[in-house]
């Protein structure tokens, strides 16, 4: 069977190119006789491919020398709880902006802390745009955003003044995606099932001041300071999903890094978007200002026709179009590793089954 193009929002797509070197290596890596997933964390060989993964990282997204850059796992979702549990320790109150379910989570998880403030909420339009974003107050430990919004299609593009106050941000579906100045934020955390690599691996870029600031109270595993101190080797880590980050971060290379695979990133949905917008059959649902370069969601005139549409395009092999139940219709996730050729093919299906459905 030949490859579909697979748009769904995660587990994603992995470029084709990698997925053929890893299964080269799958066996045997190296000269080591056996397979990465086979390999002991603590053998020279896996320490070699762990230290090449966060240097590439480092290089790739210019993170700064006072930056830990950690392999964890729990996915993004225990990162919700982590953040307060280390952090939420001096005011006792955090800032949070609501953008969609993932924040919901977050905030949900923060109140089991401490205190949150809301201070911005786009939750009266469906989580269908980005709120303006306050500077921080000062008696909060952090401020708290979600770069991306998966589900409902919307990007942050101005961040808010944070002065002193460490910003953090979810940037699980937009992660490598675009140029970020890591130097703005005290904590990036990001699953690596987007745009990274596999499921199982969660990307934590933490600046060091911010690290040891745990009570006693919070258990081993979820203190930073532990894989701080422990390179992400406190434990045995998802050693196969890091190899496949390396593999991924080798792909950026070859795509001219972060600067080619944003140019990249922005021609695909400006190819998506411009014929969304000139269509008198799709629309799309966010407004330009605060549309996602990496998650498009999409509707036709009404819930037939979604249906129609999703099963055809199924059919024809573009996959995982179904939206989200909260927003409904379709949705495109054009990821790095989605190809140019996978966005234009989609848009070429859209407009054939736009002429044929248009008097439906």
């Amino acid at each position: 069977m030949a490859r579909v193009f697979n748009f769904s929002a995660g587990p994603s797509a992995l470029p084709e190119s990698l997925l053929k070197e890893a299964a080269a290596e799958l066996v045997e890596y190296g000269k080591s006789g056996m397979s990465v997933m086979e390999m002991s964390h603590r053998s020279a060989d896996y320490q070699a491919i762990i230290d090449k993964t966060e240097a590439d990282i480092r290089r790739i997204m210019n993170v700064p020398d006072n930056y830990k850059v950690l392999f964890l796992q729990g996915g993004a979702s225990l990162q919700f709880a982590m953040i307060p549990l280390n952090l939420m320790v001096e005011k006792k109150k955090a800032y949070y902006i609501n953008t969609g379910a993932w924040t919901k989570k977050a905030i949900a998880e923060a109140k089991k802390f401490g205190e949150v403030v809301v201070g911005a909420d786009s939750s009266d339009k469906t989580f269908s745009y980005v709120p303006e974003m306050p500077a921080a107050p000062s008696d909060v430990d952090y401020y708290y955003i979600c770069s991306n919004n998966t589900i409902y299609g919307t990007r942050a593009t101005d961040l808010p003044e944070t002065g002193n106050v460490p910003l953090i941000a979810d940037m699980s579906s937009n992660i490598m995606s675009e140029p970020v100045d890591v130097s703005k934020y005290g904590i990036i955390f990001a699953g690596a099932q987007k745009n990274l690599g596999p499921a199982g691996v969660t990307l934590v870029i933490i600046r060091e001041d911010l690290i040891g600031k745990a009570p006693t109270t919070v258990p081993t595993m979820l203190d930073y300071k532990t894989h701080s101190d422990a390179d992400s080797m406190f434990n045995t880590p998802p050693t196969y999903g890091i190899y496949m980050i390396g593999k991924m971060m080798e792909w950026i290379d070859a795509n001219g890094g972060i600067d080619g695979v944003y140019k990249t990133n922005l021609d695909k949905a400006n190819l998506l978007y411009d014929y969304l917008d000139s269509s008198s059959f799709f629309s799309a649902t966010v407004g330009k200002k605060d549309r996602s370069l990496m998650n498009v969601p999409f509707l036709a005139p009404n819930d037939d026709l979604n249906a129609k549409f999703i099963k055809e395009a199924a059919a024809a092999g573009f996959v995982n179009l179904k939206g989200h139940r909260s927003v409904g219709g379709m949705r495109a996730s054009i990821y790095n590793a989605v190809p140019m050729a996978g966005v234009q093919a989609l848009v070429d299906f859209m407009k054939k089954f736009e002429a044929e459905n248009q008097e439906a």
